[in-house]
């Protein structure tokens, strides 16, 4: 029984070992490019001054919020893209704090009270995203929001946000997995526009981004960090990447 036993947990252990590389087979043979080798931040600019904080940890891209560079703390690719099809995969290792979160409902607005004041819950939350093109504005967020994460919030919080705009950049259900697990999104980009796939589900569905540049790099995003007695403020970037891969499909 003892052997039997351990042969099925070699022969589970090989099937779990193969998987990557079947998956790697699979988006090389459709034509995508690997971003991240899993051995080191080639092909990334690395913030200048940042003292080693974006970092390679067992095949992952990590980071811990606590970039010394003085200037901009984002991670960014050394390629420009145009329209593309981006999968990578994303996890947010622990959370720093309690953050008053709003509730953001269904078509971009927040929830509030009967005097017209935010609701906010406070909530154990971390966060960081992914700049499409470069571009700040047009940030999938990656965070512990009820909204969930895709959500674009540069294009939804203005005042001044046309309806159809906030509505189309917010997620259409958390699709996020539990702190600690692994998530996927799949993000095509043509023109000025974002559909957006998390885990297997549709979030975002051909989302309109004003002012989107043409072009840009894939940017991973720095939010939070120590505060002067070095203590993480909530909602730091405690995160990890890995299976990065993209297509270009410009006309």
């Amino acid at each position: 029984m003892r052997t039997m036993l351990d042969r099925c947990f070699v022969f589970s252990f090989l099937l779990l070992l193969m998987q990557p590389l079947c998956n790697a087979e699979g988006e090389v043979e459709d034509g995508f490019t690997q971003l991240f080798n899993g051995s080191d931040l080639g092909g990334w600019i690395v913030p200048e001054g940042d003292g080693g904080h974006w970092k390679v940890v067992d095949g992952v891209i990590d980071y811990d919020s606590r970039s010394e560079a003085t200037g901009d703390k984002n991670l960014k690719t050394e390629d420009e893209f145009g329209d593309f099809i981006l999968k990578i995969d994303w996890r947010i290792k622990e959370t720093s704090g309690l953050y008053d979160v709003p509730i953001v409902l269904s078509d971009g607005s927040y929830l509030h009270d009967a005097a017209g004041k935010k609701i906010t819950i406070k909530t154990a939350n971390a966060d960081s995203g992914i700049y499409l093109r470069g571009h700040s504005k047009a940030q999938l967020n990656i965070w512990r929001w009820p909204v969930g994460s895709g959500e674009v919030y540069g294009m939804r919080n203005p005042d001044n946000a046309p309806p159809e705009i906030r509505a189309g950049v917010t997620p259409r259900f958390n699709a996020d997995k539990p702190v600690g697990q692994w998530n996927r999104f799949v993000i095509v980009m043509v023109q000025d526009r974002v559909t957006v796939l998390l885990n297997d589900h549709m979030i975002l569905e051909n989302a309109k981004l004003p002012g989107i540049p043409e072009r840009g790099p894939i940017v991973l995003q720095h939010h939070g960090g120590p505060d002067k007695d070095g203590k993480l403020r909530p909602a730091s970037s405690l995160v990890q990447f890995r299976n990065i891969w993209i297509k270009s499909i410009d006309p």
